[in-house]
């Protein structure tokens, strides 16, 4: 990456550190970033299993002082469209107004001897701008068990954008944290009320 802040460097080596054709997802970010200087940052990188074949992913999530900044990255062994192997990559800049909602989840190991401070088994960070809702429908009912009349639909509709969990045991104790930093900077900034 152009710029040579600490911040930007340490987002430079991480993406080097997941291994993940590292040339491409830097250049991919950068361009997304543009001139802006980066407050924060998260670099995932995940591993799944699909029948035969091993798929890697990688995602990098980057807080501006205006925007926040995902990238994926995925590979795809060759196929009918192509006859080599392939990857993609996608970023998507979303402004820090549209940010409708940071949830942060922690799975907690013997929460009867918590103490404060200690790192979670591990987190799941969900983020909603509003661009995907999931949608839970039911039929809905009475109170009547013996009542045959329609009552429409009852339902939830819940902003889904972004899922992402890291763990202890399966990313590293360096993850869980960073993880949870990014977090916390992204609803800092998302209470800003100039926003």
């Amino acid at each position: 990456m152009a710029k040579t802040s600490t911040t930007t460097q340490g987002l430079r080596a991480a993406i080097e550190r997941s291994g993940y054709y590292p040339a491409l997802v830097a250049e991919a970010v950068e361009a997304a970033i543009g001139g802006e200087t980066i407050r924060s940052y998260l670099v995932h990188q995940e591993t799944t299993f699909d029948a035969n074949e091993v798929r890697r992913h990688v995602t990098v999530l980057v807080l501006t002082g205006n925007r926040f900044i995902v990238s994926h990255t995925d590979e795809q062994n060759a196929d009918t469209t192509s006859p080599t192997p392939y990857a993609t990559t996608s970023t998507e800049s979303v402004k820090l107004g549209r940010i409708s909602s940071v949830v942060v989840s922690r799975v907690v190991a013997n929460p009867e001897s918590y103490a404060p401070g200690t790192l979670p088994r591990e987190v799941v960070l969900t983020i909603g701008w509003g661009a995907v809702a999931r949608i839970d429908l039911e039929p809905a009912a009475c109170g009547d068990p013996n009542c045959e009349a329609d009552h429409g639909y009852t339902g939830n509709s819940t902003a889904d954008d972004l899922s992402l969990r890291v763990s202890e045991a399966g990313d590293g104790p360096e993850t869980v944290r960073q993880a949870l930093a990014f977090a916390q900077s992204l609803s800092e900034a998302t209470a800003d009320p100039t926003r």
